[in-house]
């Protein structure tokens, strides 16, 4: 950082920094003009006019932290509920999270639903990590790279790095995805898909696999659930669920070649396998010393029978509908070339394996002298994501890398401390106050079972999102895209106060974007009162979301306040270290503006609530620097891991250091701790690894942790909508949930034909299961007119845009001041659009204007933009004529927020199973406008695209 005269002048990057290793972005080097950016906000603002009207005038802090305290704290004695405390992308969910708890509040999310909740969840639900941020591929040893979905907005400096290292290497990068740019215009090679059809692509690729026997066995046996026997009872609580002993733990079965064919095992029950002469008894799956069997039909002591879940994925992935000749036409990849990538995943996977010399002993105990790795490593983001199919296709993703033993293995994707955790994760969302008025856990967490969901006795949600609820029951980071919908309409419940941070909600980050900013401004007619009564805005720039806001907060920049990058929070570990950091402040804000995080903890104390008044209604922490050194989440779990103690010595566990800002401000504003040697691969299942994250309260035991080819979590809404458990889903969501919590993933198309293809195909319920491979779901079209809307619509975040926030900078402003709409020449050919025509964009929702350019790295039927470009007129201080307002555009007005009506219900444009908002879903069609050659962005609703 560069100062002179007390202004910030430049920016580099820090050499020492574990993430960055020096290398600076352009977000970053434009931090400069960021941070002094005629955006800014001056002063807190109280609306005088109507909402959207942008009429303030400004007030002291004093007077607007008693407003908010005074409708906050009338809220919390009537019911803390009424608080929809809702926060956009940023460091802080690890105190916003807390806060909302301390409140009593369920209605809490931060931005991860409509991202990457469906990368997340998948991951968590299926191995305990993730893709993001969370993990990364080996940099250092793979040989073969595929990237999925992936755009370059996200990790950008380690990716880069990473790919440089592999192309002096020399490893193969393919990258899938619809549009060649950035990461994949230096692949070694683009494979253009159409969009939501990935997890086609990747059933093929494990039907290929699977066709051929090219997978690893030992790892699957070893690491995942492959082999535990999964019950065939159709009909019955626990069809589909584990076989299990007396003292609940999983079964297999397991070669023996001393049992004659009619010998009767140990158990009680070993017995022949069906049609099948092979010897062997009933053992516990995570035995040590035995050969399990992963196919085969075999008899349970109660005389029903069981089957091993890997055969029940066999089943699905080797039926004819994951051929690649029978996917190749619908996701856009010809059959030869599915096969290709299939043949050159298990020659680099089986014939160029790796090995590295050292010594490392298993959660089980075992020694192994080297560590055997598999070099075939993903990478996946939001691309694959940001669908309504997108958890499934996640998961089958990872059931992919299990497939050829690539998971935290040499050469494949790895962790990044403090993962992996339990599958799922121990903390699942608040649902109860206590007495002090506090959840008892924080709003977001992992629901395990029916029982966690936030239902009410008639099965209605209880959150203004319906996170948690029969429409979406595991949406991990809330759904922050339907709140303001919900609020407006009043379904589930009406509100009092929307509270947003940093969340542009009037603009970029809403579907529909016109409809919302009606609803943000609506008046309930019977009373002439808004029927969001209270809006209170965060931000530090003037967004298009401030001129709705009945109370303005303004923040600082990162460059005025302290930050904590936390492992509680966005790990910046790499794996092979932990690792959090701080930012300090460099200069004093020459502006009436507070750190939100200092807002919050002081509304906190006048709020008196637990944790941050203490008995006098003293404030508890003096700020945020404060509460990052003296904060415990739990006995000696603070937000930062470096330093604790009373002198500092002790990491990640310890008692809180006075002086803990000052070590780490002394050490570059971070801290790092190398995993051991000996721990650095296979950490789910590593005696190494586990000893030392439990040291560290990553992990509460050093038990290994199984990765869940088969689900039964998923299994169990399953069976709860086939009318099994005390906690089930009303009688018009059973066909919704049943059809799409599969336990294992698979591919479908249209969420707005959801449960249809059950009730058409004969899987309601008491029908066989585990399904044989033609009664799977099939990956058949759904019910969309694709001949009215026939092409796919996405954006992509650019490199060097943060958001929305990075458009106002008027240095990242002469990368891209405008953006247009880019398609392939043979789809322009079709639609008779020429290169810089003036076209229509048109889905049922509306239709915008804007400006074609040919991009032969774009897929055919495919057309794209850059997201956050374009902006509201006069937002940001840009001038009135600016481009990113006059030609610049969004494709969110042309996104619905809900689907069309189905059996009397609405549901969100989103996944079934986490809420992820479906982005990518959206098809429109091309018309050409009267006068082509004449510029201008117009935004035309359709009529009635509002109800």
């Amino acid at each position: 950082m560069h100062l002179k005269d007390g202004r910030v002048r430049y920016i580099d990057g820090n050499p020492a920094h574990p993430v960055n290793r020096g290398a600076i972005c352009a977000k970053g080097a434009a931090g400069p003009r960021q941070h002094d950016s005629p955006a800014r906000l001056r002063k807190p603002l109280l609306r005088t006019g109507p909402r959207g009207a942008g009429e303030f005038r400004e007030i002291e802090w004093s007077e607007a932290l008693a407003l908010a305290a005074k409708w906050l704290g009338d809220i919390r004695k009537r019911n803390p509920d009424e608080l929809a405390f809702f926060t956009g992308r940023d460091q802080s969910q690890a105190l916003t999270g807390w806060w909302a708890q301390q409140f009593g509040t369920v209605n809490y999310a931060a931005h991860g639903g409509f991202c990457s909740v469906n990368m997340a969840a998948a991951g968590m639900y299926t191995l305990g990590g993730s893709f993001w941020e969370f993990g990364e591929p080996d940099w250092e040893h793979t040989k073969y790279l595929l990237l999925w979905g992936v755009a370059e907005d996200h990790d950008s400096n380690p990716i880069k790095l990473g790919l440089g290292k592999l192309k002096a290497r020399g490893a193969k990068i393919v990258a899938i995805n619809p549009v060649r740019t950035g990461y994949a215009a230096i692949a070694d090679e683009w494979v253009p898909i159409r969009p939501g059809t990935d997890g086609l692509l990747i059933g093929a690729l494990l039907h290929e696999l699977l066709r051929h026997d090219r997978i690893d066995l030992d790892y699957l046996v070893r690491y995942t659930n492959a082999h535990w026997l999964v019950i065939r009872a159709p009909g019955s609580a626990d069809d589909g669920l584990f076989a299990r002993d007396a003292e609940g733990h999983p079964l297999c079965a397991a070669r023996d070649a001393s049992l004659s064919p009619d010998a009767v095992g140990e158990e009680g029950g070993a017995r022949e396998p069906v049609a099948s002469a092979l010897r062997w008894r009933l053992e516990r799956a995570d035995a040590v010393g035995i050969a399990p069997v992963i196919v085969g039909e075999y008899a349970l002591p109660d005389g029903r029978t069981a089957v091993p879940a890997f055969q029940l994925l066999a089943q699905r992935f080797l039926a004819p509908e994951y051929a690649p000749q029978a996917v190749a036409e619908r996701c856009g990849v010809p059959a030869a070339t599915i096969r290709r990538l299939a043949q050159e995943l298990a020659k680099v996977a089986f014939e160029q394996a790796i090995s590295l010399p050292q010594h490392w002993t298993d959660a089980w105990g075992r020694e192994h002298a080297d560590m055997l790795g598999r070099p075939v490593a993903m990478h996946a983001m939001r691309g694959i994501g940001a669908h309504a199919n997108g958890f499934h296709t996640c998961r089958m993703l990872h059931l992919l890398q299990m497939l050829l033993g690539a998971i935290d293995t040499p050469g494949s994707f790895r962790y990044q401390p403090p993962y992996p955790k339990a599958v799922p994760p121990a903390n699942r969302p608040g649902r109860a106050r206590r007495d002090d008025g506090a959840l008892d856990a924080n709003p977001l967490g992992y629901v395990h079972a029916p029982a966690d969901l936030l239902v009410d006795a008639d099965g209605r949600p209880r959150r203004i999102d319906k996170a948690f609820s029969w429409e979406h029951p595991l949406a991990a980071h809330g759904m922050l895209q339907t709140v303001i919908r919900n609020a407006w309409a009043g379904d589930p419940y009406r509100i009092d106060t929307l509270f947003l941070f940093m969340a542009n909600m009037g603009w970029n980050s809403a579907m529909n974007t016109a409809e919302t900013r009606r609803m943000l401004a609506d008046r309930d007619p019977a009373t002439g009162r808004y029927r969001i009564p209270h809006i209170i805005y965060v931000d530090a720039y003037g967004s298009e979301t401030v001129d709705y806001a009945d109370l303005v907060l303004p923040d600082t920049t990162y460059l005025e306040r302290h930050d904590g990058m936390s492992l509680l929070d966005r790990p910046i570990s790499d794996a092979d270290g932990a690792a959090d950091a701080i930012r300090v402040p460099v200069v004093a804000p020459d502006r009436d503006v507070r750190p939100f995080q200092d807002v919050l903890l002081e509304l906190g104390a006048r709020l008196r609530l637990p944790g941050m008044a203490d008995a006098d209604g003293a404030p508890v922490y003096r700020d945020y620097a404060d509460y990052l050194q003296r904060h415990q989440r739990a006995p000696g779990v603070g937000l930062l891991a470096g330093w604790r103690g009373a002198d500092g010595t002790a990491h990640g566990v310890g008692a809180p250091n006075p002086r803990q800002l000052e070590a780490y401000a002394a050490h570059d504003c971070h801290w790092r701790l190398p995993v051991p040697a000996a721990g650095r691969y296979y950490k789910m299942a590593n005696r190494d690894y586990l000893e030392w994250a439990r040291a560290l309260g990553f992990v509460g035991s050093a038990a290994p942790i199984v990765l869940e080819l088969y689900s039964e979590t998923l299994q169990r809404f399953r069976l709860s909508a086939q009318g099994h458990g005390a906690v089930r889903p009303p009688a018009r969501q059973r066909a919704r949930v049943e059809r799409y919590f599969d336990p294992l993933p698979f591919w479908y198309d249209d969420i707005e034909a959801d449960g249809s293809s059950a009730e058409r195909g004969g899987e309601r319920g008491h029908a066989e299961w585990p399904p044989s491979a033609l009664g799977a779901p099939s990956p058949a079209r759904g019910g969309r007119d694709e001949k009215a809307y026939p092409l796919h619509a996405i954006s992509q975040r650019p490199m060097f845009m943060y958001h929305a926030w990075g458009s106002h900078n008027v240095w990242l402003r002469q990368i891209a001041a405008r953006n247009c709409l880019y398609l392939h020449p043979a789809t322009a050919a079709e639609h008779g659009v020429a290169d810089g025509d003036w076209v229509w964009l048109v889905s049922p929702q509306a239709r915008i204007r804007v400006q074609a350019r040919l991009h032969a790295g774009t897929a055919p039927g495919v057309l794209w933009t850059w997201n956050a470009i374009g902006k509201g007129k006069g937002a940001w201080r840009l001038a009135a004529d600016a481009p990113e307002s006059r030609d610049g555009f969004l494709l969110n007005h042309l996104i619905g927020e809900l689907l069309p009506p189905r059996d009397g219900a609405r549901y969100a444009n989103a996944d079934p199973v986490t809420g992820q908002a479906a982005w990518y879903d959206l098809r429109v069609r091309l018309e050409r406008d009267a006068a082509p050659e004449v510029p201008g962005h117009r935004i035309e609703r359709a009529t009635g695209s509002a109800a």
